[in-house]
């Protein structure tokens, strides 16, 4: 049985079944009921930004890589930030927001239920639903759950209390975010900054290969866009003075991947420089565009950026964070010039339903094969794990109790900038479609807002390799499709 014959008799039987409503959208009553009322301009603008450490006292395991790490030191604090926004026109109350992004792999572990639960209780007045978690997915951030990894017991902080720390910290930002908002001003930009290159290699047989080496004679050349676009939100007090932004960048931060130290890689690096521009007190939150098949290490022209970075006196995430700083003052320079006090804000939830990517007899006995093979070491559990679930999904198909993906989905319309939120790491292909079809002036993407895996493309899937077989992703190419359509579509409502 080939692939595109699953596929099809995949998409026969979720037509059969009566959900065909996944794949051309979801009907209007899953989607809130009758349409909301078009967005109207804030009479005034109130911004809340707050960040707090969640690095461990402890050594933890490290989430990122399929095999164990501790850590054994801090080479920079993980950070969690908080941006907290409502419209207000005299004594009505507008639309709410409030973004956190962390220092984290992933979410995990019911994370965002647990904190909406408690913050509710705390700030009455705040629409939890309108809470809004990212990670920058830096593979030096703590293990969340249990199970993943096997971890000693002594002397290591487990993911259960690192968890319940993690928890109480995140609490406490968003309530101090949301509990000093101001009436303030918005602005936006956009710079340009390389950071990204896709990291899948393509060779002359159609096999791709993330990391794979391009000085073969059988390259054939990188399989993707990269996108070097940094988008860039500030935020203003009423004194003008900058208290809060937003960076945009299509680049997950895992360039110190594989240590094994507490790092918030090119992040904390970028912080300090900007905060050395407009003071320690600024609120930077750093977000990740669409960037699944996008990585900051080197795939080729290494030795001569190499060179240029060690004659500056940089190390690798000074040079990034370099960049980064530079692009957003660029787009600084001019954004401060158009300084809004009443911008348009709304902020839109759905929740979307995505097909599950097919998965092939024959990619369900390869995985099996492996499974088997590595169930032989006990120091193999989590790789073994990574396969076995695929054979887990495939007999679930066979079944036909597969169940399709159910995202969150948030836009948010502030001024002329769309912000728009997905669980995955999205392939860029689908952050740049995005952003051609989207009506508003700027499309910021966040990616890892939710529970998700790879969100792969139909020509990566094609050639292959990690990030794009079923072990890496539960949604597929027509997921992905999907995906853009629903959020395009919630964009254009907030245009209207």
């Amino acid at each position: 049985m080939n692939r595109e014959m699953d596929r099809r008799r995949f998409l026969d039987l979720v037509c059969a079944a009566g959900t065909s409503g996944l794949l051309a959208g979801v009907s209007r009553a899953a989607w809130g009921g009758e349409a909301a009322p078009a967005p109207q301009p804030a009479g005034e603008l109130l911004v809340g930004a707050a960040s707090i450490s969640i690095t461990p006292d402890q050594p933890v395991a490290l989430q990122g890589q399929m095999h164990t790490r501790i850590s054994k030191s801090v080479e920079s604090p993980i950070i969690a930030a908080a941006l907290a926004l409502e419209g207000r026109r005299g004594s009505q109350k507008g639309d709410q927001a409030v973004f956190v992004a962390c220092d984290l792999t992933i979410l995990r572990g019911g994370m965002l239920e647990k904190v909406r639960e408690q913050v509710k209780a705390r700030v009455p007045d705040l629409d939890v639903a309108k809470l809004v978690f990212s990670a920058t997915h830096t593979h030096t951030a703590p293990v969340l759950v249990e199970g993943a990894y096997e971890i000693p017991k002594d002397g290591v902080m487990q993911p259960t209390e690192y968890f319940d720390f993690l928890l109480g910290r995140l609490c406490d930002v968003i309530v101090q975010a949301w509990q000093t908002r101001k009436p303030g001003r918005v602005g936006w930009g956009l710079g340009h900054a390389v950071v990204a290159q896709n990291r899948r290699a393509v060779y002359a047989d159609g096999r791709a290969q993330m990391y794979g080496a391009t000085n073969r004679p059988d390259f054939r050349g990188i399989e993707g866009y990269e996108d070097h676009g940094l988008h860039a939100l500030f935020f203003w007090d009423q004194d003008q003075k900058l208290i809060a932004t937003a960076v945009d960048v299509a680049c997950p931060a895992q360039e110190v991947e594989g240590t094994s130290a507490i790092n918030a890689d090119y992040w904390h690096e970028t912080r300090q420089l900007l905060q050395a521009r407009h003071g320690e007190g600024l609120v930077v939150l750093g977000w990740i565009g669409a960037a699944g098949d996008q990585s900051p290490h080197l795939m080729y022209r290494k030795a001569a950026e190499e060179r240029m970075r060690k004659l500056r006196g940089l190390t690798r995430l000074q040079e990034i964070a370099r960049r980064i700083d530079a692009a957003w003052a660029d787009a600084y320079a001019a954004a401060q010039k158009e300084q809004h006090a009443e911008a348009v804000f709304a902020h839109r939830a759905q929740t979307i339903e995505l097909p599950a990517r097919v998965v092939t007899e024959q990619e369900a006995q390869q995985a099996k094969a492996e499974a088997e093979r590595l169930s032989k070491d006990p120091k193999h559990a989590t790789l073994m794990r990574w396969h076995r679930r695929v054979v887990d999904r495939f007999e679930a198909q066979q079944a036909g109790k597969t169940e399709p993906h159910a995202m969150e989905l948030h836009v948010v319309r502030l001024g002329d900038v769309a912000i728009a939120t997905n669980d995955f790491e999205l392939y860029t292909d689908y952050g740049v479609a995005m952003q051609a079809r989207s009506p508003a002036l700027q499309t910021v993407v966040i990616q890892l807002a939710g529970v998700g895996s790879y969100l792969p493309t139909e020509r990566a899937v094609r050639g292959g390799g990690y990030g794009a077989i079923p072990q890496s992703n539960r949604v597929g190419p027509e997921g992905g499709q999907v995906l853009v359509d629903r959020t395009v579509e919630l964009i254009q409502t907030l245009w209207k």
